[in-house]
């Protein structure tokens, strides 16, 4: 899809935005989610979650969204995905995510919102929805058909973010052209209508893509991820596993020593120091020691997180209770965008 505006003047906005959060906070009502295929990684934390916490805490209202229903945009079973929602819940709780001060619901829990798709529908065309490289990407990446759940389901990003009213949504670049579609959505319904939904801004993150053990992009399926719900023990030992070269002069070079930079990247982002400071530290340690310093910072940093999160996950009732709570603020929320919808488009009988 062709961007209405350019990666630049997105970037302005969202520096705009961000240097805004914090004189006018209540002006601002924050989306964001994941899909329930897993557990969260240290990617997820530090790319997404921590920012999350940050907003929260500013007085931001945040809403995060389980999105249980686009597990099957590019799968054919929905195995392990009640135990997959209740342990996301788990990872938000653990990392700070305060269930007071935000929503934490899943998509087949709100009818109302998943109905704005009819009309949300009927305001694209199939070529804008073909042009879409992210449905492509994910299309490719699956190796799946193209269903159509998975062609529609930018329309569906933009019933999440717009029955909620939101206006800020965290992404990376590679997520524009959903939060412009969704931006289309709003200014053609409007237009045609009347005035209903916000115009929405994309807050790009600003730190950087957190590599894999291996250097490679984190991922599940590579098993080049730590989980936040490792233990100490599983996490030495996924460290320990991880390949890097034969050389032992440690150096950060992602381009040559993918797997040596991939850990001195997980040690800097957890010791807030710079991975040419850690690598000139273990020097001619090798990966031996380099992978015992991994080690340390990583599991020094969880460790709160992780203590949090072994309390919560022995009360699976409060668990629950949270996930019931914030899908029935959610799908009282959606019944008021419908309602003004149907208002908007002269369907109340």
């Amino acid at each position: 899809m062709s961007n209405e505006r350019s990666y630049e003047t997105a970037l302005k906005r969202s520096d705009e935005i961000r240097a805004d959060l914090n004189l006018h906070p209540e002006a601002y009502t924050m989306l964001t989610g994941d899909r329930p295929t897993g557990r969260l990684h240290l990617g997820h934390y530090f790319g997404t979650l921590k920012g999350r916490v940050e907003l929260q805490n500013a007085g931001i209202r945040t809403h995060v969204l389980i999105a249980d229903y686009q597990v099957i945009t590019d799968r054919d079973t929905t195995e392990h995905i009640q135990d997959n929602v209740y342990n996301l819940v788990i990872d938000y709780l653990a990392c700070g995510i305060d269930p007071n001060k935000t929503m934490i619901y899943a998509h087949s829990a709100v009818p109302a919102a998943n109905q704005l798709m009819l009309p949300f529908l009927s305001l694209v065309s199939e070529a804008e929805l073909q042009r879409n490289p992210t449905v492509k990407a994910e299309m490719e990446a699956s190796g799946h058909e193209l269903t159509g759940l998975l062609l529609t389901y930018p329309v569906h990003q933009a019933c999440d973010i717009l029955f909620c009213k939101g206006n800020v949504v965290p992404v990376g670049k590679d997520q524009l052209p959903h939060i412009e579609l969704t931006r289309l959505i709003a200014r053609k319904f409007n237009n045609r209508y009347g005035k209903v939904f916000p115009e929405v801004d994309a807050l790009l993150s600003e730190t950087p893509l957190l590599p894999g053990l291996d250097g490679r992009k984190m991922s599940k399926s590579y098993g080049n991820a730590i989980n936040i719900s490792m233990t100490e023990e599983e996490t030495a030992k996924r460290i320990k596993k991880s390949q890097t070269d034969g050389e032992r002069m440690i150096s950060f070079d992602p381009e040559q020593r993918p797997g040596v930079s991939g850990l001195l990247s997980t040690a800097a982002i957890c010791t807030g120091r710079t991975e040419q400071d850690i690598a000139a530290e273990v020097g001619m340690g090798g990966s031996g020691q380099l992978k015992a310093y991994v080690t340390q910072a990583v599991n020094d940093y969880f460790a709160p997180i992780r203590e949090r999160r072994h309390t919560i996950e022995q009360d699976l009732d409060f668990v629950k209770d949270v996930l019931h709570e914030g899908n029935r603020r959610a799908a009282a929320l959606a019944e008021e965008t419908l309602a003004e919808v149907r208002e908007a488009m002269g369907m109340v009988y």
